[in-house]
């Protein structure tokens, strides 16, 4: 037999056995929306579940989720999300980066409104037929709302590290 033919057959008596421990037991509907079959009927009725009835049933438990760990933080103490210093730096950082971005966007803005020249930027030697010098003319201006759009945006973003 090949490896195929033994995962396949792996698979299809997994899944037998899965089916007839199912139809061994009965199935719950618990608030939430949760279904299981791991719990006794004690204990469904002291969770408010229903058991299912009628129609084939098919139950997959989820994995169980690791707890998360904590983040390690400059102090060392798990009750301290982040150390207040390392903030202040993380706020420096961001700012910094920030307002690198910001000067980034001015720059660039003020060469697309050189560009621009109020409406009328220059014509180019490829620009014989008058509506590529207009469809230029409205990229150039859709190109100036949004840069003007993003500077407000960062400044925005500025505003609100302390």
């Amino acid at each position: 037999m090949s490896l195929h033919s033994n995962l396949l057959l792996s698979f299809l008596l997994c899944s037998a056995l899965g089916v007839a421990h199912a139809q061994g037991s009965t199935v719950y509907r618990c608030p939430g929306n949760n279904f299981t079959n791991s719990i006794t009927a004690k204990e469904a009725d002291a969770k408010g579940c229903k058991p299912v009835e009628g129609g084939n049933v098919t139950v997959v438990q989820s994995p169980k989720r690791a707890p998360a760990a904590a983040a390690p933080s400059a102090g060392g103490s798990p009750g301290n999300r982040v150390d207040p210093a390392d903030q202040r730096a993380r706020d420096s950082d961001a700012r910094r980066i920030l307002e690198a971005e910001l000067r980034k966007e001015e720059e660039a803005l003020a060469a697309l409104q050189k560009e621009y020249n109020n409406g009328e930027p220059e014509r180019r030697g490829d620009e014989k037929n008058y509506q590529k010098y207009a469809d230029r003319t409205a990229e150039l201006k859709a190109s100036i709302a949004r840069k003007e759009a993003d500077i407000a945006a960062i400044k925005r973003e500025i505003a609100k590290l302390p």
